[in-house]
């Protein structure tokens, strides 16, 4: 092919889109269309929990007009990860989402579910054989982290997709997946040569954001033999060689050297033309495949449960002192914990003032409090909910009524905007696992389930 066209509705799915820029761009004949589904932004806990951070009702709306739009055209629709993080519920709950729309709109198809999980079993496997590596300066992947962890997935790369396509899979559900490898594989397997197609990938990826204004929508990237194009359908927004350049940059620890699953795409010699006021022409990208191949697994486990509550001061005589104010709570919490039988070992307190540091924390390079009222995000982690719970009521109540050299108020000393104050926010989860593992077939850690619908 001298070309290949593929849409992207948005930078993920249920973060919606404009309508009419879909009908746009599918008058530009793309042969695929797609969005990737999830992230690793938004935290640990999704992935922990196993639900998604988009709501139903938006992902619901945003599918619906894609699996139309897809299917009266003839043309793959291809999500990656799937339901937000990619494990097993969130693919199941996205693929329960595809049914429900196919017989609402009495849509018929056939779909692929590639599932990226990984169990407990293979990890310990691969960890014993010495087939994995850790990242971001983790330790060597062991039995102990293996078992504590929740739920682990793996990073596919492009050619479970392309496996997906050969065996005639319309609608492809993928749990976890390289961001740019869902646009890859379709072009690739097209006959397009690597390098543009993994650029394509990474511009596709998150909509329009290679585009001003920035906004969740479409983008539309043209993959020839040497270069890309990129456009926004939606004509109120526009790529330029700077948006194009800065969006280039973006989620890596080298703003030039992109590791992906199978290779590295080395945007060092890119260049950027506008060839239009709305499109960006770019070329110099470079493929270079890897000795061997690695998929990045993606792990968490559960840390403790947090509860919290929300408060606000504008009382100057205390914002005045309240790094001594701020200790001072913090003693009388463990004080008055110990005597209800909490060790201070078997909880964690956190104070985020905002208006202060609650940003940056010890980072804040700007020492002084400018601001006439401060906000308090008071957050407990503890071993149970119960002591999470019963930790945070203390912490509030001392933050409200504690005294303070020439305080002046004679009720509470913070503005409480939510009643209840103090919220229960369940388990919490962190990373545990950045690691790879080496494979000699980039399909065997996704199988692929293939359905009538």
């Amino acid at each position: 092919m001298k070309e290949f066209r593929m849409l992207s509705t948005s930078g993920i799915l249920g973060y919606g889109y404009a309508e009419e820029s879909l009908k746009i761009g599918m008058s530009w004949e793309p042969h695929v269309i797609g969005c990737d589904g999830g992230s690793t932004d938004p935290g640990p806990y999704y992935l922990g929990a196993g639900t998604s951070f988009c709501s139903r009702l938006s992902v619901k709306r945003d599918l619906r007009l894609m699996l139309q739009a897809s299917i009266a055209a003839g043309i793959p629709c291809i999500i990656g990860t799937s339901g937000g993080a990619g494990g097993e519920p969130h693919l199941q709950d996205t693929a329960a989402l595809v049914r429900e729309i196919a017989r609402e709109e009495g849509l018929s198809f056939k779909m692929a579910l590639i599932h990226s999980e990984q169990s407990k079993g293979d990890l310990a496997g691969w960890a014993e054989k010495g087939l994995t590596k850790p990242l971001a300066k983790m330790k060597p992947l062991d039995r102990q982290m293996i078992d504590n962890s929740t739920r682990v997935v793996g990073m596919m790369g492009p050619e479970p997709f392309a496996k997906a396509l050969d065996e005639g899979a319309q609608v492809i559900l993928a749990g976890r997946s390289s961001d740019p490898a869902q646009w890859a594989a379709p072009a690739i397997r097209a006959g397009m040569a690597p390098a543009p197609s993994w650029y394509a990938g990474k511009m596709l990826e998150c909509g329009a954001e290679p585009t001003v204004p920035k906004e969740p929508d479409c983008i539309f990237l043209r993959v020839r033999d040497d270069h890309v194009v990129c456009e926004p359908p939606n004509p109120i927004r526009r790529s330029t060689p700077l948006a194009v350049a800065n969006f280039a940059l973006h989620e890596n620890s080298s703003p030039i050297h992109h590791v992906e699953p199978g290779g590295l795409l080395d945007t060092t010699d890119c260049r950027f033309e506008a060839i239009s006021d709305r499109a960006v022409k770019i070329d110099g990208m470079t493929w270079t495949p890897a000795d061997r191949y690695t998929i990045k697994l993606e792990g968490v486990e559960m840390a403790g449960y947090r509860s919290i509550a929300i408060c606000g001061t504008r009382d100057p005589i205390l914002i005045s002192q309240i790094d001594d104010y701020l200790a001072t709570h913090r003693e009388k919490v463990a004080v008055k914990a110990e005597s209800f039988g909490v060790p201070r070992d078997d909880y964690r307190m956190i104070i985020h003032c905002y208006g202060k540091d609650g940003v940056m924390g010890g980072w804040e390079p700007v020492k002084q409090i400018t601001s006439h009222e401060l906000g308090f995000v008071i957050e407990v982690v503890a071993k149970t909910a119960d002591i999470a719970n019963a930790v945070i009521a203390m912490a509030r109540t001392s933050m409200l009524h504690a005294d303070f050299p020439g305080r002046l108020c004679k009720e509470g000393n913070m503005a409480f905007p939510f009643s209840p104050s103090d919220i229960d926010m369940g388990p919490m989860y962190r990373f545990s696992i950045f690691h790879t593992v080496e494979v000699s077939d980039p399909c065997a850690l996704f199988p692929i389930e293939y359905e009538k619908v």
